[in-house]
């Protein structure tokens, strides 16, 4: 190939190529993980850990505080609305 770039209609083949194949790698990798963080699960609940509960802590986790305490705050209220507090 030359060292102009491809042009089709416009677009810069070589570069869409470049960003397509750049996501499949991180895609790929994306799964690794997810399968990582699967077996992780696995092994926890075979230790007896509630998997529902540690997916809730992880998300209170990425929350910032104020935003935790604001969700916790409604919930509280609505579980008092409800009569399950």
């Amino acid at each position: 190939m030359s060292d102009e770039s491809v042009n089709i209609g416009g677009v810069d083949a070589e570069r869409l190529l470049s960003y397509i194949e750049r996501i499949e790698r991180i895609e790929e990798e994306k799964k690794a993980l997810q399968n990582d963080i699967k077996e992780i699960f696995e092994e926890a609940k075979s230790a007896n850990f509630d998997i529902k509960a540690m997916k809730k802590i992880l998300k209170l986790r990425k929350m910032d505080e104020t935003d935790r305490q604001e969700e916790e705050f409604i919930l509280d209220t609505y579980k008092r609305a409800l009569g399950l507090d």
